[in-house]
């Protein structure tokens, strides 16, 4: 997902642990509007407790987000599982309360009919496929609209550092 956001190349591939460090790329708006989007590792249901305080340092910095991208395997039948595991996780790092949108990738990998099921009930959420960057669309709009506000009370605040994504 960050590298069709942003155009960046880095390493992505379909297995646990791909991201292993955080890594941040830039994504400009219109009108000079920029955002840093983080990859992070991903969250992992049952983590040990010796394993925990090492994943929360990984999570330090977004505590400073002003938007979560909490991206989900559209096509992984577990996904409600995992969307589970991670507002639980959210809640035990005290992150729970950064506005968050759901996004459902690999909808390439769907039933068209299926879209519309997904999204069902979940105000904050979008399908997309980071290999049709054409269905990104959908998703680089809605982080505008959750960023206006935020994009606003910059422009009247001199020295407000851009807004930042984490992921």
């Amino acid at each position: 997902m960050l590298n069709a956001l942003t155009d960046a190349d880095v390493l992505a591939e379909d297995r646990l642990f791909a991201t292993l460090d955080t890594r941040s790329r830039r994504l400009r708006f219109p009108e000079d509007r920029e955002v840093v989007i983080t990859d992070t590792v991903g969250f992992i249901r049952d983590l040990p407790k010796d394993l925990f305080a090492a994943f929360r340092a990984t999570f330090e910095e977004t505590a400073d987000a002003d938007l979560l991208l909490h991206v989900i395997d559209a096509s992984d039948p577990d996904r409600e599982q995992h969307i589970a595991a991670t507002e639980s996780l959210l809640t035990r790092l005290e992150l729970h309360h950064i506005p968050r949108l759901t996004v459902l990738n690999k909808s390439d990998l769907l039933d068209p009919l299926e879209h519309d099921r997904l999204v069902g009930g979940r105000q904050d959420a979008v399908v997309v496929s980071a290999i049709q960057r054409d269905t990104t669309r959908s998703l680089l709009d809605l982080i505008a609209d959750r960023l206006q506000e935020r994009w606003a009370a910059a422009a009247m605040t001199p020295g407000l550092p851009h807004a930042a994504l984490r992921n």
